[in-house]
């Protein structure tokens, strides 16, 4: 593919929407106000509520200008591609509104309940392979094959880029007086879109990427003037763990965006309790990164009208349970310790109430008498602790070390 940026224009993005004009297929998602995150960032924060679009994502907006064109220029009358999750979603339904057959390539690894809704919009799935990459060769060689099939790539091509950009025709107009939009990265294929949008509408708009710290590929990529790809990613931001980006994606972001910062999986989980608690949303880790960047040292946003993109939703429920531990201890709302005593019965009773004493809830506790810089006769009580904060938890600790055992926070 030829490496420039005109390959994808503000007409195509218009054209793209044309295309789009059914509320069954993609719907114009909602904007709120968070007084919540205004406090936390010094600015204006207006959360663009993209998980609330059909199939949980962006990506039927991508999906459905391409297989659009195909079945306009009747190219095929079936298509495949690879994904793990959301591109999958959006291709089934896409294609099924389209009245043309799919093919999903999924890695066996691929979360039951991701499996069963492409299922459900219409796809044949396949499950091939240990990991995308896998799953990603055997969509290749299916299109390869020859017949009438289209492959569906989620992000190196002209029409997924376009398609993706209507979501910022719908950015700038539900907030024309936006300072500054911030838009996670994985492939790429979203913010060269929504940026080309920006650049025709409202070009002092600040456009601000995201990546995943330990899936970061942009900021290399820029720095080198080629695209780098890493050979694993590890990142709760499924989403956005692609571990690479193509000539296409990377010159359209050289063209058009300001900045891209990284952040950490902990401000990740961070973000996605915040959301629950104080916007009320399930996001899932692709899609709190934005809002993990304004909350993050790596972007100031003070005084700025500014518009983080929840691009997705499909948050599994394995995962939420990872996160909310992570988070609450990280907070320490969920406290674990080690207490070293005599084994002798009775510690476990009396530091058991010391706990209560501080109207903390104790969710488990365990011996461990096998740590070797034990002595013989003593043990480790572990105990997992709900608290009410790091107040709380420091009291408590306090409280122990006074009654003489030796204790240790241990959550890390």
């Amino acid at each position: 593919m030829t490496r420039s940026s005109d390959a994808v224009s503000f007409a195509d993005v218009e054209a793209a929407r044309d295309r789009l004009d059914d509320d069954s297929v993609v719907k114009h998602t909602p904007v709120e106000r968070s007084t919540s995150l205004d406090e936390l960032t010094g600015g204006e924060v207006h959360l663009k509520m993209e998980h609330l679009q059909w199939t949980g994502s962006f990506k039927t907006r991508g999906a459905y200008n391409k297989i659009a064109q195909t079945v306009e220029e009747g190219e095929a009358n079936r298509v495949v591609a690879a994904s793990a999750g959301n591109h999958a979603q959006g291709v089934a339904l896409a294609a099924t509104k389209l009245g043309i057959d799919s093919t999903i390539v999924m890695p066996r690894s691929a979360p039951q309940a991701k499996v069963d809704a492409t299922r459900e919009y219409g796809a044949d799935v396949e499950l091939v392979g240990t990991d995308f990459r896998e799953a990603m060769a055997h969509a290749r060689d299916i299109a390869d094959d020859g017949g009438d099939v289209e492959f569906v790539h989620a992000y190196d091509d002209p029409a997924i880029v376009a398609g993706q950009g209507t979501l910022g025709l719908e950015m700038y107009e539900d907030l024309p007086e936006v300072d500054t939009i911030v838009v996670p990265i994985g492939g790429g294929g979203l913010i060269s879109g929504i940026a080309t949008a920006f650049a025709e509408l409202s070009p002092d708009t600040r456009v601000v990427g995201v990546q995943a710290s330990d899936a970061a590929t942009v900021p290399d990529s820029l720095q080198k003037g080629t695209p780098v790809s890493l050979e694993s990613v590890d990142t709760i931001a499924d989403g956005i763990a692609t571990g690479g980006i193509s000539d296409l994606t990377l010159s359209l972001i050289e063209e058009h965006v300001d900045e891209v910062v990284t952040v950490t999986d902990g401000e990740i989980a961070r973000a996605i309790l915040l959301l629950l608690e104080r916007a009320k949303q399930v996001v899932e880790g692709a899609g709190a990164a934005s809002v993990a960047a304004i909350i993050s040292e790596e972007l100031d946003v003070t005084g700025e009208t500014v518009m983080p993109l929840l691009c997705g939703g499909n948050l599994d429920m394995t995962m939420l349970q990872t996160v909310l531990v992570h988070a609450l201890s990280d907070r320490d709302q969920l406290l674990r310790l080690r207490v070293r005593i005599d084994d002798q019965s009775g510690r476990m009773e009396e530091i058991s109430g010391l706990i209560a004493k501080h109207n903390a809830n104790i969710r488990n506790v365990r011996h461990d008498r096998s740590a070797p810089e034990l002595d013989v006769g003593e043990a480790h009580l572990v105990f997992q602790i709900e608290t009410s904060g790091a107040g709380q938890s420091r009291a408590i600790i306090r409280s122990i070390r006074d009654h003489g055992y030796e204790v240790k926070h241990v959550n890390a």
